[in-house]
């Protein structure tokens, strides 16, 4: 979720595949992802529930976002980015990590994607798929460099501007897919949502790095 100059964009009109220091990026494809980050990008917050699935696991987990902070759940371990650190929540194992971000933890979430295709990976449309009775346009990432994957594959409801599923496919051909639900935006949320609140812990170890 992280411009291009007035020639890429003329570029673009063309539907011309653009190369940046080796990189490729199907201008359709740039549409489509920067249209959906725009779209979300515009809402005061956002929140999702989505189920990842890999192997025979599945979990479910919840995520909101205001674009600066965010919060999720999944598997037993909540994580809260209030803007400054990262606060990392396992109440399985009562223990509570604080860390200084790097930009990938800064970007993380399941529309992470969003932001990295445009500097980390190839970008290519590989068409149209139908899943649950909805035509989704189909969206293949490689990476530019080394990074544990294969690919990810992004499924994108293009008329409502949402990314609906990814696939990622890591080296050793390990799946993993995340289908994302339940959208809901612009609530009105308790300002301690993005907080960490010390006092609620007292039995926790707490390290911070």
């Amino acid at each position: 979720m992280k411009n291009f100059t007035k020639s890429f964009s003329t570029l673009a009109l063309l539907g011309i595949n653009i190369m940046f220091f080796g990189q490729t990026i199907d201008t359709k494809s740039k549409t489509i992802l920067d249209d959906v980050t725009k779209s979300y990008k515009s809402k005061k917050n956002s929140y999702f529930k989505f189920s990842y699935a890999s192997g025979s696991s599945t979990q479910t987990g919840i995520f909101y976002s205001d674009n600066t902070r965010y919060k999720l759940k999944i598997m037993g371990t909540e994580q809260i980015f209030d803007g400054n650190k990262i606060y990392s929540i396992s109440d399985e194992d009562k223990e509570i990590t604080i860390a200084k971000p790097t930009e990938n933890q800064v970007a993380f979430s399941p529309l992470s994607y969003l932001d990295s295709y445009k500097k980390d990976y190839n970008v290519n449309y590989s068409g149209k798929k139908t899943i649950s009775g909805i035509p989704l346009d189909v969206i293949k990432l490689t990476p530019v460099k080394a990074n544990g994957l294969k690919s990810v594959t992004l499924y994108v409801n293009t008329p409502q501007k949402k990314l609906i599923k990814l696939e990622q496919v890591s080296n050793n051909n390990d799946l993993a897919v995340i289908t994302i639900s339940n959208y809901k935006e612009n609530q009105i949320l308790s300002p301690s949502v993005f907080t960490f609140d010390k006092s609620k812990y007292q039995n926790y170890l707490i390290t911070e790095l």
